[in-house]
């Protein structure tokens, strides 16, 4: 499977700084800053029959994200969009993943970085559901992780940056040790928060409830889902929710562009059942990224 080819040595090219490398060429110097402190914010983005699914909205966060870091991006959002297409068309992928990623090179070694040069790199590959189809289909099994995600104070939350994501590699491999999928993660507060790479939801009722991005991303997935339930008449609640409130939910899913929309059948002690709403909302999206056309 492809999957299991290690990443810096696949075939074809990428988008790297402007043109279309060999993709086994594609490399940076190991003292390059983005490794060492990092300044690196990047996108995951999907393409579904050779259409990328929202890539303006997806470019549009990235430059956010490198301008709430300092970095400017040495190319237009309409130049970044070209060659997201690019590196999808290179590969010859319909149906795949699509990680654009902005870094600091390796001219400064220090905290300082004024004087670094910023690069842009776009690669693509074949990519399925980010969680099995067995899975998903009964629902996944989620962990309470013990990090938290950090107040809006202390670190730039909004932004898609590789460095907020640390916390998150620490709480989806201690859950996989334990058996579980993924992991839940509560905010500074002891509020719910996300999944370690994704947006969560609760139903109740027939409504939906879902936590408010104050101090993680507002997914562009989660808002997708969002405006589908809304278009078909379901109540939606933004609000701070309390982890012994899960108690009360029947229905739980994450959403992300990589998740989709998955079902989540346990999360610590709680329980769910995948029920109608879920399924309404995966199949609503799956027909919207791919583009079917659909009387609700």
């Amino acid at each position: 499977m492809a999957d299991t080819i290690p990443f810096d040595q696949r075939d074809g090219s990428l988008w790297y700084d402007g043109k279309l490398v060999p993709w086994k060429s594609a490399q940076t110097h190991v003292l390059t800053h983005g490794l060492h402190y990092a300044s690196s914010v990047f996108e995951g983005e999907r393409i579904y029959n050779g259409r990328i699914y929202k890539l303006k909205e997806h470019t549009a966060r990235l430059f956010m994200s490198a301008e709430t870091l300092g970095m400017k991006i040495p190319f237009t959002q309409d130049e970044i969009n070209a060659a997201c297409i690019a590196a999808a068309e290179v590969q010859g992928i319909k149906d795949g993943y699509i990680r654009p990623v902005v870094f600091r090179g390796s001219e400064m070694m220090a905290v300082s970085a004024q004087n670094t040069k910023i690069h842009v790199a776009i690669a693509c590959w074949p990519w399925p559901s980010y969680f099995s189809p067995a899975e998903k289909l009964k629902g996944i099994r989620l962990e309470i992780s013990k990090w938290r995600r950090p107040s809006a104070e202390t670190e730039p939350v909004h932004a898609k940056a590789a460095g907020l994501y640390m916390i998150c590699t620490l709480s989806k491999h201690v859950a996989e040790a334990n058996g579980y999928a993924d992991a839940m993660m509560l905010d500074y507060r002891g509020y719910v928060a996300e999944a370690t790479g994704a947006n969560i939801f609760f139903v109740k009722d027939g409504v939906l409830h879902t936590p408010i991005p104050d101090c993680f991303l507002n997914g562009i997935t989660r808002q997708s889902v969002i405006a589908i339930a809304k278009g078909r008449g379901v109540a939606v609640i933004e609000r701070h929710i309390k982890p012994e409130e899960l108690t009360d939910f029947a229905e739980c899913f994450l959403t992300g562009s990589a998740a989709e929309v998955t079902p989540v059948s346990e999360i610590g002690p709680y329980r769910f059942k995948p029920g109608p709403l879920t399924e309404t909302l995966m199949t609503a999206y799956a027909d919207e990224v791919r583009g079917v056309t659909v009387n609700a």
